[in-house]
């Protein structure tokens, strides 16, 4: 049983570490980037050099093992790509899509995919390219036979038609390649959504790889995980993050697999035939996947923005493409909540509003608690201190006494400090919702906000929500007596508004509406201990 510094201090104790580990996350989130030193890049890059090029065999449920690929066939690919960018000349087929345009080159390989729909534009208005230069292509075949490999690099597709319109129902057409003999082809059928089914078949028994390229490079940035990510049988997920794939890494009974910056990802997938890949890290340790075949395969593909509604649409399972990071148990439920909300009131920036008064709503019996604590706690500070003054040489005493006040007039000295507890996943998770979903790309609020997942832009939010946390700060009953705790407590409004100059819009308004209604709350209790007190005199 503790005594009444012991019980006091735990509090304090549990704030403090409270808002450690919120400003922790925030600083992990914002403010701590991933550079790696040039010594470490030169390191890293002697290591590779030493390592063995053959990749490990991967085990499988089947009676024939296959084997990863390796180097030296992906840097064939690499010498291939990067020799001769990809020019007009090179395209033998372009696919229009009611949502993008797709062009496949002589190799056989996704050249380039253009998002068609209005709102996936850059900042310069030009339609959404999902691929740079010299980066791995979707599509393209790697042979296990080094001597086929080479030769597959020098020989182009041909194709049975060069433009293919799929705007209004789906098409097929074929890619042929001949390697002395050998035939390659690739049989697709194009969807108006912009999802594809492809067959690839060789005319020989021969092990080969197929990749869904390097993920899009729209927007890979610090605040989101980018990478690639998978799916197994037994519905766990994998995440491999961009520079952190140090060696080969396989697996067997994969569902999807699926390289993606923030927004956008391009994705193969098979629900009914589960698939064996491996993981190869290029010259800079980025995950770049790889599907093993045996003489032929067949799956389903998508490649373009990582909208729920539309990953749903081509498969309930395919919307685990989208990353919430940590807190996805509750994002992802919270943004199927959010959409359902969106749906009767039709802007985002509203719907942000009325999902933060739902919360309060159900947080409102423990937080009402938390705040009756406090007050009472601020009453019976006269008499915690007469308690402290008789009985400081007797600690067990002090202590028992001190229960007994608490019990007696129903105080908690850690009340105040579980909604806000509370409040931390609920903060990330809401975070990770608006930093990934790119419904909310583009999503207008009032007046100055013209995209509720970038910072405001004139710092309008933030300032009210310091503005907000400072008024909360003073109306809260506080029952610190150390004068050091009590200032670091009065620079809180100053330190959460700097963080909150970056947050995107989207979450800074979650946070301002919050501590409006907290004071709301606040206040009204405030008055009511007032009228308690006035009525004992």
């Amino acid at each position: 049983m503790n005594n009444f510094n012991q019980d006091n201090g735990m509090q304090k104790r549990m704030l403090i570490m409270t808002l450690v580990v919120f400003i922790f996350f925030i600083a992990y989130e914002f403010l701590v980037l991933k550079p790696q030193q040039e010594e470490k890049l030169k390191q890293q890059e002697i290591a590779k050099q030493q390592k063995q090029n053959a990749a490990p065999d991967v085990a499988t449920g089947d009676s024939m093992v296959q084997n990863a690929p390796t180097k030296d066939s992906m840097s064939k690919s690499i010498n291939a790509l990067s020799s001769k960018s990809i020019g007009k000349a090179d395209i033998i087929t372009t696919i229009t899509t009611a949502k993008n345009s797709i062009e496949i080159d002589k190799l056989g390989r996704v050249a380039q995919v253009t998002l068609l729909e209005p709102k996936y534009k850059d900042e310069e208005g030009n339609q959404i390219k999902l691929f740079e230069a010299d980066q791995l292509r979707p599509l393209e075949v790697r042979f296990a036979n080094t001597d086929i490999n080479n030769k597959a690099f020098e020989v182009a597709y041909t194709t049975t038609s060069s433009s293919v319109d799929a705007t209004k129902q789906p098409q097929t057409f074929t890619l042929t390649q001949n390697i002395d003999g050998l035939i390659l082809t690739k049989d697709f059928t194009v969807y108006p959504d912009g999802h594809y089914d492809l067959k690839v078949k060789t005319s020989q028994k021969e092990q080969f790889f197929i990749t869904n390229g390097f993920r899009p490079n729209v927007l890979a940035d610090m605040y989101a995980d980018h990478g690639a990510y998978v799916k197994l049988n037994d519905g766990t997920m994998e995440l491999t993050s961009d520079e952190k794939l140090e060696k080969v890494k396989s697996y067997t009974g994969i569902k999807f697999v699926s390289n993606f910056d923030r927004y956008y990802a391009t994705v193969i997938y098979n629900f009914k035939n589960s698939m064996q890949i491996s993981l190869m890290p290029d010259n800079n340790d980025n995950p770049q996947s790889f599907v093993h075949a045996l003489g032929e395969i067949d799956f389903s593909g998508y490649m373009g923005p990582k909208n729920f509604n539309d990953l749903k649409a081509l498969n309930p399972e395919l919307t685990d493409v989208i990353e919430y990071g940590w807190f996805t148990f509750i994002a992802k439920p919270m943004f199927t909540f959010l959409q359902f909300v969106h749906s009767y009131v039709g802007n985002w920036g509203w719907t942000i509003v009325v999902l933060t008064i739902i919360i309060k709503l159900i947080l409102y019996p423990l937080s009402y608690k938390g705040m009756v604590s406090m007050q009472k706690l601020k009453d019976l500070a006269p008499k915690m201190k007469e308690i402290q003054v008789k009985y400081k040489d007797d600690k067990q005493k002090q202590s028992m006494h001190m229960m007994e006040l608490y019990k007696k007039h129903g105080a908690n000295p850690m009340g105040g400090c579980l909604p806000l507890l509370l409040q931390i996943p609920v903060f990330f998770a809401i975070y990770r919702v608006l930093l990934n979903s790119i419904e909310l790309k583009g999503a207008e609020w009032i007046l100055w906000i013209h995209d509720l997942a970038e910072m405001d832009p004139y710092f309008i939010l933030p300032i009210l929500m310091g503005a907000s946390m400072f008024i909360q700060q003073k109306i809260t009953p506080n029952t610190m007596q150390d004068e050091m705790q009590k200032k670091i407590f009065q620079m809180l409004p100053v330190i959460f508004t700097f963080f909150f100059l970056w947050f995107p819009a989207g979450l800074t308004l979650y946070w301002f509406v919050n501590n409006v209604f907290t004071i709301a709350q606040q206040y009204s209790i405030n008055k009511i201990f007032e009228r308690q007190r006035a009525a004992k005199k």
